[in-house]
């Protein structure tokens, strides 16, 4: 078995250590004897929707957050045709943000989103930075790290409500997207190496979407749980 896994543009979607989500995604593929390939997306003509089991969409500055949705609004049509059809999908800060209608600037200028979803982000002064524990009907105990200035709205499902935290907006409770297999979030840190139930369900319906019913057997996350019990225990207990 083999899954395909489009990486968009690494060179300027790299904020935060995000790359270890690929990383993590690799080698929770590779323990269980399934090959992965990853493409590097640096250009338009790199990206063969239509062939990836799993898109990757980082953050980046507002600049570059801008440039490149300028660039991935050329295939806008075969990304939602994917993410409608079960692709699995992580977007993480500004790949979230721009997956809605616009980001508006402190000056009140819109930065045109992907609109592949009906909600927007607006940059209000202050970020909203710190981990972050969410509860997930999905995923269960979800932690990271989030740093954030813009406000993101919208009455989607979301990947968990806030334990302790910000999320979307500092307002409404609620953190990320859950869309079919397209995950949404803030969350940094890398997300998948603090979370490797979120990256098996990646890999799980990516699977099941190419080659039918396929059950993962599951790997030894000891040390993983560990770590992330201890980081719910010590934030959960900050004043």
């Amino acid at each position: 078995m083999q899954l395909t896994i489009n990486h968009f543009f690494p060179k300027k979607l790299n904020l935060y250590a995000d790359r270890g989500n690929i990383i993590t995604l690799q080698k929770r593929c590779e323990w269980r004897g399934i090959t992965s390939k990853v493409v590097e997306v640096h250009t338009i003509e790199d990206a063969n929707v239509a062939e990836a089991d799993i898109l990757i969409i980082g953050g980046g500055s507002d600049r570059e957050q801008s440039l490149v949705t300028d660039e991935l609004t050329k295939i806008q049509s075969e990304l939602k045709a994917a993410i409608e059809d079960g692709v699995s999908c992580l977007a993480i800060c500004g790949g979230y943000q721009f997956l809605g209608d616009y980001y508006q600037l402190p000056d009140g200028n819109k930065l045109p989103g992907l609109q592949l979803f009906d909600f927007y982000t607006i940059s209000k002064p202050g970020r909203l930075t710190g981990n972050i524990l969410l509860n997930s009907g999905k995923f269960g105990k979800v932690v990271g790290f989030e740093n954030h200035g813009g406000r993101t709205y919208h009455s989607y499902r979301p990947l968990g409500e806030v334990v302790k935290g910000q999320g979307n907006n500092g307002e409404d409770g609620k953190e990320g997207i859950h869309y079919k297999n397209l995950v949404g979030t803030y969350l940094h840190g890398p997300l998948l190496p603090k979370n490797p139930q979120i990256a098996d369900c990646l890999i799980s319906n990516a699977l099941e979407r190419k080659y039918g019913n396929v059950k993962l057997f599951r790997l030894d996350d000891h040390l993983e749980s560990i770590a992330k019990n201890r980081i719910w225990e010590r934030e959960a207990n900050r004043q």
